[in-house]
């Protein structure tokens, strides 16, 4: 029976954990909490340190590394997690699947493949692309066997916080109301749900070729607006959709560190933003779900819970 450790219980961890111990495999959740999460065993586990990640991925076929410090914590909170994984993934033979997004290609002119330049120049972008590079040098080396999932924003039932897609878009336009969004809600935008993310981490840690690549979750490209006009007809609603001004998360930003770095990072919410999946279909055999089923599932989703009319 395959030993997994998934680093992380978040939107991503969870589910992941979920759809492994369906499967029959045998998982371990670990979070700085040890906190419970329902079928798996769960382990107090500090990213950061070296020792107790080793200790806790002894005898694991597969890390899955899906935490996600707060923007204003990737420069100093992500640099001592790798050196953690690497360290752990080095020592005990467990391969390391990381899950990823797309900071690293920087403003796209175009679709973004799994072979686009990383042209970022934005300081949560550099984060990531140096974790990665790092990650694959490691695995370049011979010293561990690495790959990187990248997704798009995400969404799916019950997300909720500070997505981008989330709990309050879809509350907004079933409550016909307006949701306020960052960047321009008519530009195409490419969307991942959630269980198709899960899928792509689970076929890229059981793929049977090369390691130390990307795969791209196959996402779906659409705009806010759409997405509204959609749920609209299909609820009979009339919620609309508006961008925050520039001007106002710039200002917002320089009192507000939070707000800095999503300032930063709202460029790829006004330029079309479209994630290319092709390899990562036809080399792992995944596609996305069809996108009136993921939007109906995440709408009732909000919609079951009694919050909106």
């Amino acid at each position: 029976m395959p030993q997994q450790l998934i680093v992380g219980a978040g939107m991503v961890g969870r589910p992941l954990a979920e759809r492994l111990m369906i499967r029959g495999d045998q998982v371990t959740v670990g979070t700085r909490s040890g906190a419970a999460a329902p079928g798996v065993e769960s382990v107090v586990l500090n990213a950061s340190d070296a020792q107790t990640f080793t200790r806790a991925a002894t005898g694991m076929s597969t890390i899955f590394l899906c935490i996600n410090p707060r923007y204003t914590d990737w420069p100093t909170q992500w640099p001592p997690v790798i050196d953690a994984a690497l360290t752990a993934a080095s020592v005990t033979g467990a391969r390391l699947v990381m899950m990823g997004n797309l900071y690293p290609y920087g403003s796209p002119t175009g679709p973004m493949t799994e072979h686009s330049p990383e042209t970022t120049t934005e300081t949560k972008g550099l984060v990531r692309k140096e974790l990665w590079h790092r990650v694959r040098d490691a695995h370049d080396r011979g010293e561990i066997r690495a790959v990187e999932v990248r997704a798009s924003d995400y969404f799916g039932p019950g997300v909720v916080g500070t997505a981008h897609l989330d709990d309050r878009f879809f509350r907004a336009i079933l409550e016909s109301k307006t949701a306020r969004v960052v960047g321009r809600p008519g530009r195409v935008h490419s969307w991942s749900y959630l269980p198709d993310i899960v899928t792509t981490l689970v076929a890229a840690a059981d793929y049977r070729g090369d390691w130390g690549r990307l795969w791209h979750v196959p996402s779906t490209a659409i705009t806010r607006d759409d997405i509204a006009a959609q749920l609209n007809r299909r609820y009979g609603t009339h919620g609309t959709v508006a961008g925050y001004p520039q001007w106002l998360l710039k200002s917002l930003g320089a009192l507000n560190p939070m707000m800095h770095e999503i300032w930063a990072a709202s460029y790829q919410l006004r330029v079309p933003y479209i994630i290319d999946s092709a390899e990562t279909e036809r080399e792992l055999g995944v596609g996305k779900t069809p996108w009136p089923d993921a939007l109906a599932a995440t709408a009732d989703s909000y919609r079951s819970s009694g919050d909106t009319a």
